[in-house]
């Protein structure tokens, strides 16, 4: 099955994990995805990931977290840069979520990082979701 947009397709699984409170989900893998989990637990949304090789794209299974009272850490996640409809933000335009609670992932010329991030190291590009 071809997918048009793998992104949205790894947080909609993330999304409806956390819905359903399951412990980790388990992802089709790729370069981009990882670096997306990497960001999402160093943000403190997830516990860990790990990349699972199994002969032909491999598995990214991200471990979902949830606090004591089993309420999942990502309140809401959203895809912003679509294929169809590309946004792109300059350096000095990047904005916070929800005034700087939410986090937005962007795709730099450094490569992924946070909203934070970017506007430290004065850098622009797609932003390709946002996270509260």
């Amino acid at each position: 099955m071809s997918m048009s947009d793998p992104i949205a397709d790894m947080l909609t699984r993330i999304r409806n994990a956390g819905k359903a409170h399951f412990s980790n989900v388990d992802i089709p893998g790729s370069k981009l995805k990882v670096e997306i989990a990497k960001v999402l637990k160093s943000s403190g949304f997830i516990k860990n990931y790990k990349f699972v090789q199994d002969g032909k794209q491999g598995v990214l299974r991200v471990y979902l977290k949830y606090d004591e009272e089993k309420t999942h850490a990502i309140f809401g996640i959203e895809r912003v840069s679509k294929p169809s409809r590309r946004v792109y933000t300059k350096s000095k335009e990047v904005t916070k979520v929800l005034n700087g609670m939410g986090v937005a992932i962007l795709s730099t010329s450094n490569g992924l990082m946070t909203d934070k991030e970017a506007r430290l190291k004065n850098l622009g590009g797609e932003i390709l979701c946002n996270i509260w």
